[in-house]
């Protein structure tokens, strides 16, 4: 049987709209992928507690508070120092474009903003497990 994709989808701090997170999760598990939703009000070590606790492969972030250029990069920060730079963290949510590349640079995966399809969320995931299987077979 093929190892499903595990993805934690994350609500960090004090912002309290979801729907797009609960969209995100609900995509992605009808799209066969194991989700594990960590709820309102979390801070990134929480998040970050949890991607390891649950033996994630992506972390997914959802962030509408204007907070993104802080909490994205703590959260890149605490998993190279739990030594679990392994998980991809990806993210959406109100996000310049600007900051998205900055964003992109320091090492996120993929940023989608407002009103992307959600199939296009699938298929990054689809394209990023593929990449990452075929290098480690040739590891």
């Amino acid at each position: 049987m093929a190892e499903k994709i595990r993805i934690l989808v994350g609500k960090p701090g004090l912002d309290g709209h979801d729907r797009g997170a609960k969209v995100i999760a609900t995509a992605f598990r009808d799209a066969g992928f194991e989700v594990i939703y960590t709820g309102l009000h979390q801070t990134p070590e929480m998040i970050v507690e949890a991607a390891i606790q649950e033996d994630v492969d992506i972390v997914s972030i959802s962030v509408l508070s204007g907070a993104h250029m802080t909490i994205f990069p703590r959260i890149l920060e605490l998993l190279r120092e739990r030594e679990a730079s392994e998980i991809h963290v990806i993210g959406g949510g109100i996000i310049p474009p600007e900051d998205s590349e900055k964003l992109i640079a320091m090492g996120v995966g993929a940023i989608f903003g407002p009103g992307t399809p959600t199939g296009d969320a699938i298929a990054y995931v689809r394209n990023w497990w593929q990449k990452r299987a075929a290098g480690a077979q040739n590891a």
